[in-house]
């Protein structure tokens, strides 16, 4: 959907969310976490400074990720995380959400739900075996075949109905975006992709938004909680008919209800905690001039 008055930059989240690769050797959850989260906070950095053409402030962020292994040793730690310390497979609270509501309305293990899962690392994970999906699976340095090499912000728009989607799922990929902004302008590209609702429909599982964060990005932000992201997304048409906190994430559905919002207010960063230890996460939406 594109935001009458401005115009949304198409951000690249190369920059944000470094590659995996297949089969890493086993590392400790203690280091798993602490070197995923220092060469984050690196990326971001870098991602900023090439942001700002600061060159000098560039290649020291690449010396000091080099330091610490490089690439490689991030990618070996990512897929570890993806084990240990980042929930496994997260579709199974989102299958565990939908069965209900595929029962209910008779819905059957046909493929006839359309998903697009962004950041994909397998293809047999809980959504893909249950087969009630049409999977397109997308990240942006794909390992595996059955994932398209692909940045959601790059991807081109649908030219049809047929070309959208009844869901999308976003697990720890907000999260990786290295600006407030581009965050922003991932959720709002969700709007392009998703199918508008219909109200003539058995069921009002679809259109959705499979959404999973960090704990903290939510519980221990400056700049963000969770009464601010549900004005955020509700300002974008959706409703929210899910959520799950553990110690390590936060899960949420959001349903799609408006085929489309009639004006999207600004939504900036603005301090809601104070303390030392609070993290940095936010979104930031410019909004419509309509």
């Amino acid at each position: 959907m594109t935001v009458k008055g401005k115009k949304r930059p198409s951000k690249s989240l190369a920059i944000g969310r470094p590659p995996t690769v297949k089969k890493p050797r086993s590392i400790s959850r203690k280091a798993t976490r602490g070197l995923i989260n220092t060469i984050h906070q690196l990326e971001k950095k870098k991602a900023q400074a090439v942001a700002k053409g600061n060159k000098a402030a560039e290649a020291a962020a690449d010396v000091e990720i080099a330091s610490l292994g490089g690439i490689q040793k991030y990618q070996q730690a990512s897929l570890q995380g993806q084990r240990n310390d980042r929930g496994g497979d997260s579709s199974r609270t989102l299958m565990e959400w939908l069965r209900p509501r595929f029962s209910a309305s008779g819905l059957t293990a046909d493929g006839s739900v359309r998903m697009l899962e962004v950041g994909a690392l397998s293809t047999t994970n809980e959504c893909s075996k249950s087969g009630f999906f049409d999977m397109e699976r997308i990240d942006l340095n794909s390992q595996s075949d059955g994932i398209l090499q692909q940045d959601f912000m790059k991807r081109p728009l649908p030219t049809d109905d047929k070309h959208t989607f009844d869901i999308i799922s976003l697990s720890l990929v907000l999260n990786y975006v290295p600006d407030a902004q581009g965050r922003g302008d991932m959720l709002l590209r969700t709007l392009d992709f998703l199918k508008k609702p219909d109200t003539t429909k058995s069921h009002d599982a679809f259109p959705c938004l499979f959404l999973v964060l960090p704990a903290p990005c939510v519980s221990n932000s400056r700049y963000m909680n969770e009464p601010l992201l549900e004005e955020i997304m509700k300002a974008l048409g959706y409703m929210k008919t899910h959520s799950k906190t553990t110690q390590k994430l936060v899960y949420y559905l959001w349903r799609r209800i408006l085929r489309a919002p009639t004006r999207i207010p600004t939504f900036k960063k603005v301090e809601l905690r104070s303390g030392s230890t609070r993290n940095n996460f936010s979104i930031v939406l410019h909004g419509s001039t309509a």
